[in-house]
Parts: C-alpha cells; sequence; structure tokens
C-alpha cells in the first residue's frame, strides 16, 4: 500500500510539471537569423510569420530560450540615441522584440542585436503575450 501510494504521488507530480511546461509555452515567438522570419505560436497553433531583422555585421543576436522579462510599451533605447522601441518584449538583458520605424530593412540584418517587427505586428505579439503573462511566452532564437 505503501508503494502505491508514493507511486500515485510521484504521479500526481509529473503531471503538474508537465502542466506547468504547456502553460510556459502558451506562446512561442520563433526567430531564425538565416531566414529573418518570425514565426508566432498560440496554444501549439501556428498563427503568424513575419519578416524580422536581427543583428547587422558586426552585431550579435543571441541564440537561444528565454521567457519574457519585462514588456515596455513606448520603451526608447537608452543604448541608441533615444531610438523608438514601440511594444518592447525584453528577454535576455538589454536584447528585445520590438517594432521599427525602418520597415524597409525588414527581411534582412540591419540591427545592432534585438529582433524588429513591422510596428503593427510588434503591437499583435504585445497585446498576445500581456493577455497571456509574460511568463508563458518562451522565445527561441535560432541559426
Amino acid at each position: 500500500m505503501r508503494g502505491f501510494v508514493l507511486l500515485l504521488l510521484c504521479t500526481m507530480g509529473l503531471a503538474l510539471l508537465s502542466v506547468g511546461q504547456a502553460q510556459a509555452e502558451r506562446v512561442l515567438a520563433r526567430v531564425s537569423i538565416s531566414k529573418q522570419m518570425m514565426e508566432v505560436w498560440h496554444e501549439g497553433r501556428k498563427l503568424y510569420e513575419w519578416p524580422v531583422s536581427t543583428a547587422r555585421q558586426g552585431k550579435l543576436t543571441p541564440t537561444g530560450e528565454w521567457s519574457a522579462q519585462f514588456l515596455s510599451k513606448n520603451h526608447r533605447s537608452s543604448r541608441y540615441n533615444n531610438a523608438p522601441m514601440p511594444y518592447a518584449i525584453f528577454y535576455n538583458g538589454h536584447y528585445a522584440i520590438h517594432g521599427t520605424d525602418q520597415i524597409k530593412k525588414l527581411g534582412r540584418p540591419a540591427s545592432a542585436g534585438c529582433v524588429r517587427l513591422h510596428p503593427d505586428n510588434a503591437r499583435i505579439l504585445f497585446n498576445m503575450v500581456r493577455a497571456e503573462g509574460k511568463d508563458n511566452l518562451r522565445v527561441v532564437v535560432f541559426q
């Protein structure tokens, strides 16, 4: 009987852990540096595919996986001449996904390291993350 109770408790613990992992992936932003594209997934369904700009030559967009650290709707860069970064989702220190006014450069490397989006698309993603909660976003950046 004691073994059965222990097995039952372990099973329940694993079930709760998998629910927590599923929650953390309600919104998934997948950024391909080589394709200069972002896919946005919600609850396992791909909803959007958008052109982005990642780091230009001499700069770096780090690869890896993160959750959102904070959101800033009308952010201004403290590093680059107060440049507008609308609908910013910070995910790795000073790296963020955000809107840009340099729309013609989307689809090719142009940023100082952040992931730039069309402002309309940045607003969609920002509102989705705000609605779901920043802890439910996973950002994946890969080559």
